[in-house]
Protein backbone atom coordinates (compact mmCIF):
# COMPACT_ATOMS: atom_id res chain seq x y z
CA UNK A 1 0.00 0.00 0.00
CA UNK A 2 1.17 3.66 -0.50
CA UNK A 3 1.52 5.91 2.94
CA UNK A 4 -0.59 9.51 2.46
CA UNK A 5 -0.50 12.13 4.72
CA UNK A 6 -3.15 15.26 4.75
CA UNK A 7 -2.41 18.16 3.26
CA UNK A 8 -2.60 20.97 5.68
CA UNK A 9 -3.77 23.46 3.21
CA UNK A 10 -6.73 22.08 0.98
CA UNK A 11 -7.24 19.02 3.08
CA UNK A 12 -6.65 16.39 0.40
CA UNK A 13 -4.07 13.65 0.50
CA UNK A 14 -0.21 13.54 -1.11
CA UNK A 15 1.87 10.96 -1.82
CA UNK A 16 4.54 10.59 -0.13
CA UNK A 17 5.80 7.30 0.07
CA UNK A 18 5.34 4.75 -3.08
CA UNK A 19 5.15 1.04 -2.21
CA UNK A 20 8.26 -1.09 -3.00
CA UNK A 21 6.17 -3.01 -5.63
CA UNK A 22 4.55 -0.10 -7.20
CA UNK A 23 8.55 1.62 -7.99
CA UNK A 24 9.26 -1.97 -9.13
CA UNK A 25 6.90 -1.23 -11.70
CA UNK A 26 7.87 1.33 -12.87
CA UNK A 27 11.21 1.43 -12.96
CA UNK A 28 10.57 -1.86 -14.86
CA UNK A 29 8.59 0.36 -17.31
CA UNK A 30 10.89 2.98 -17.58
CA UNK A 31 14.05 0.71 -18.44
CA UNK A 32 12.09 -1.85 -20.54
CA UNK A 33 11.13 2.00 -22.60
CA UNK A 34 14.66 2.96 -22.70
CA UNK A 35 15.47 -0.23 -24.08
CA UNK A 36 12.60 -0.79 -26.49
CA UNK A 37 13.04 2.93 -27.74
CA UNK A 38 16.90 2.09 -29.13
CA UNK A 39 15.39 -1.19 -30.36
CA UNK A 40 12.71 0.57 -32.22
CA UNK A 41 15.24 2.81 -33.72
CA UNK A 42 17.79 0.33 -34.52
CA UNK A 43 15.20 -2.29 -35.94
CA UNK A 44 12.41 -0.91 -36.96
CA UNK A 45 14.00 2.41 -38.98
CA UNK A 46 17.34 0.67 -39.28
CA UNK A 47 19.17 3.49 -37.96
CA UNK A 48 22.34 2.11 -36.78
CA UNK A 49 22.97 4.11 -32.95
CA UNK A 50 26.41 5.04 -33.43
CA UNK A 51 27.30 5.95 -36.90
CA UNK A 52 23.50 7.56 -37.92
CA UNK A 53 23.00 9.69 -34.64
CA UNK A 54 19.45 10.71 -35.97
CA UNK A 55 18.45 7.06 -34.11
CA UNK A 56 18.94 8.88 -30.75
CA UNK A 57 16.10 11.51 -31.51
CA UNK A 58 13.55 8.32 -32.83
CA UNK A 59 14.49 7.04 -29.05
CA UNK A 60 13.81 9.90 -27.48
CA UNK A 61 10.64 10.21 -29.01
CA UNK A 62 9.15 6.63 -28.05
CA UNK A 63 11.27 7.16 -24.46
CA UNK A 64 9.60 10.90 -23.55
CA UNK A 65 5.95 9.91 -23.48
CA UNK A 66 7.16 7.18 -21.31
CA UNK A 67 8.63 9.12 -18.77
CA UNK A 68 6.21 11.92 -18.52
CA UNK A 69 3.07 9.92 -18.09
CA UNK A 70 4.73 7.70 -15.38
CA UNK A 71 5.92 10.11 -13.57
CA UNK A 72 3.37 12.76 -13.40
CA UNK A 73 1.13 10.18 -11.77
CA UNK A 74 3.65 11.01 -8.98
CA UNK A 75 3.14 14.57 -8.62
CA UNK A 76 3.52 16.05 -5.17
CA UNK A 77 0.80 18.73 -5.66
CA UNK A 78 -2.28 16.70 -5.89
CA UNK A 79 -4.54 19.04 -4.62
CA UNK A 80 -3.37 22.10 -6.97
CA UNK A 81 -2.16 20.28 -9.99
CA UNK A 82 -4.30 17.76 -12.35
CA UNK A 83 -2.41 15.28 -14.39
CA UNK A 84 -2.56 16.87 -17.24
CA UNK A 85 -1.27 19.87 -15.77
CA UNK A 86 1.72 17.82 -14.31
CA UNK A 87 2.17 16.17 -17.65
CA UNK A 88 2.76 20.03 -19.58
CA UNK A 89 5.24 20.51 -16.97
CA UNK A 90 7.37 17.85 -17.77
CA UNK A 91 6.57 18.83 -21.35
CA UNK A 92 8.09 22.36 -21.17
CA UNK A 93 10.84 20.83 -18.75
CA UNK A 94 12.25 18.68 -21.65
CA UNK A 95 13.85 21.75 -23.23
CA UNK A 96 14.48 23.98 -20.44
CA UNK A 97 16.92 20.40 -19.52
CA UNK A 98 18.19 20.58 -22.61
CA UNK A 99 19.17 23.65 -22.54
CA UNK A 100 20.92 23.99 -19.50
CA UNK A 101 22.87 20.12 -19.93
CA UNK A 102 24.09 21.69 -23.63
CA UNK A 103 25.71 25.02 -21.42
CA UNK A 104 27.01 22.27 -18.77
CA UNK A 105 28.27 20.02 -21.75
CA UNK A 106 29.87 23.11 -23.39
CA UNK A 107 31.74 24.54 -20.33
CA UNK A 108 33.11 21.40 -19.62
CA UNK A 109 34.74 20.44 -22.99
CA UNK A 110 32.00 19.95 -25.35
CA UNK A 111 32.99 20.72 -29.67
CA UNK A 112 30.89 23.95 -30.39
CA UNK A 113 30.29 23.82 -34.26
CA UNK A 114 27.52 23.79 -36.96
CA UNK A 115 28.24 20.03 -37.73
CA UNK A 116 27.80 18.89 -33.41
CA UNK A 117 24.56 20.96 -33.25
CA UNK A 118 22.72 18.18 -33.90
CA UNK A 119 24.58 15.65 -31.79
CA UNK A 120 24.42 18.01 -29.02
CA UNK A 121 20.80 18.74 -28.87
CA UNK A 122 19.99 14.73 -29.14
CA UNK A 123 22.08 14.21 -26.40
CA UNK A 124 21.24 17.39 -24.25
CA UNK A 125 17.42 16.37 -24.70
CA UNK A 126 18.10 12.68 -23.74
CA UNK A 127 19.61 14.04 -20.38
CA UNK A 128 17.03 16.00 -19.82
CA UNK A 129 14.63 13.27 -20.11
CA UNK A 130 16.63 11.57 -17.58
CA UNK A 131 17.41 14.02 -15.05
CA UNK A 132 15.05 17.07 -15.64
CA UNK A 133 11.69 15.76 -16.83
CA UNK A 134 10.62 13.30 -14.02
CA UNK A 135 11.48 16.33 -11.11
CA UNK A 136 9.36 18.72 -13.22
CA UNK A 137 6.45 16.52 -13.59
CA UNK A 138 6.59 15.68 -9.64
CA UNK A 139 7.87 18.69 -7.80
CA UNK A 140 6.67 21.08 -10.45
CA UNK A 141 8.38 24.71 -9.55
CA UNK A 142 8.95 23.55 -5.93
CA UNK A 143 12.59 24.94 -5.33
CA UNK A 144 12.93 23.73 -1.98
CA UNK A 145 11.98 20.16 -3.33
CA UNK A 146 14.77 20.75 -6.30
CA UNK A 147 17.35 22.02 -3.88
CA UNK A 148 16.98 19.04 -1.48
CA UNK A 149 16.53 16.32 -3.90
CA UNK A 150 20.09 17.88 -6.42
CA UNK A 151 22.22 20.00 -4.05
CA UNK A 152 21.66 18.52 -0.98
CA UNK A 153 20.94 14.82 -2.41
CA UNK A 154 18.81 14.16 0.79
CA UNK A 155 15.91 11.97 -0.07
CA UNK A 156 13.27 11.98 2.18
CA UNK A 157 10.36 10.25 0.39
CA UNK A 158 10.26 7.42 -2.44
CA UNK A 159 9.56 9.63 -4.79
CA UNK A 160 12.85 11.40 -3.45
CA UNK A 161 14.89 8.29 -4.56
CA UNK A 162 13.29 7.16 -8.02
CA UNK A 163 14.58 10.75 -8.94
CA UNK A 164 17.76 11.56 -7.38
CA UNK A 165 19.28 8.43 -8.23
CA UNK A 166 18.74 7.21 -11.94
CA UNK A 167 19.33 11.61 -12.40
CA UNK A 168 22.35 11.64 -10.59
CA UNK A 169 23.69 8.23 -12.27
CA UNK A 170 22.93 9.28 -15.35
CA UNK A 171 25.20 12.48 -14.50
CA UNK A 172 28.37 10.12 -13.40
CA UNK A 173 27.65 7.62 -16.28
CA UNK A 174 28.58 10.40 -18.83
CA UNK A 175 31.21 11.84 -16.92
CA UNK A 176 32.56 8.46 -17.06
CA UNK A 177 31.56 7.97 -20.69
CA UNK A 178 33.52 10.95 -21.56
CA UNK A 179 36.80 9.39 -20.50
CA UNK A 180 37.45 7.46 -23.94
CA UNK A 181 36.86 9.93 -25.89
CA UNK A 182 40.28 12.00 -26.22
CA UNK A 183 42.27 8.47 -26.07
CA UNK A 184 43.86 7.28 -29.49
CA UNK A 185 42.06 4.48 -30.79
CA UNK A 186 40.06 6.12 -33.92
CA UNK A 187 37.00 4.53 -33.02
CA UNK A 188 33.65 5.58 -34.27
CA UNK A 189 32.10 5.19 -30.80
CA UNK A 190 34.37 7.46 -29.30
CA UNK A 191 33.24 10.36 -31.22
CA UNK A 192 31.11 13.33 -29.42
CA UNK A 193 28.83 11.93 -27.69
CA UNK A 194 28.42 8.61 -28.50
CA UNK A 195 30.25 7.34 -25.20
CA UNK A 196 29.09 9.78 -23.56
CA UNK A 197 25.53 8.77 -24.32
CA UNK A 198 25.51 5.33 -23.56
CA UNK A 199 27.54 6.35 -20.63
CA UNK A 200 24.69 8.23 -19.09
CA UNK A 201 22.16 5.23 -20.04
CA UNK A 202 23.75 2.65 -17.98
CA UNK A 203 24.52 4.96 -15.09
CA UNK A 204 20.75 5.54 -15.37
CA UNK A 205 20.21 2.25 -15.43
CA UNK A 206 22.15 1.39 -12.38
CA UNK A 207 20.42 4.45 -10.50
CA UNK A 208 16.97 2.79 -11.33
CA UNK A 209 18.10 -0.53 -9.50
CA UNK A 210 19.62 1.52 -6.78
CA UNK A 211 16.71 3.40 -5.91
CA UNK A 212 14.95 0.57 -6.16
CA UNK A 213 16.90 -1.09 -2.98
CA UNK A 214 17.01 2.14 -0.89
CA UNK A 215 12.97 1.75 -1.36
CA UNK A 216 12.93 -1.66 -0.13
CA UNK A 217 15.69 -1.08 2.45
CA UNK A 218 13.61 1.88 3.81
CA UNK A 219 10.20 0.48 3.65
CA UNK A 220 11.52 -2.93 5.81
CA UNK A 221 13.28 -0.35 8.21
CA UNK A 222 9.84 1.74 8.16
CA UNK A 223 7.95 -1.85 9.36
CA UNK A 224 10.62 -2.87 12.00
CA UNK A 225 9.67 0.55 13.84
CA UNK A 226 5.99 0.16 13.60
CA UNK A 227 6.65 -3.12 15.28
Amino acid sequence: MDKKKNDPIGGNTILLWVSPLKALILHLICGLGLGLAFWVANHIYSLDLITNYSSHFVSQVFLAPVLILLYSHLRHDRNQCSYVKAVGRGLLALPAGAVVNALGATILGAPVGFEYFPKTLSWSLLMSLLTFVPAACVFGSSWTDWHRVFARTKANESTDCMICLPAHGAVIGAWFGAWPMPLDWESPWQEWPICVTYGAVAGYLVGLVASLGCIIFRNRQQHLKEE
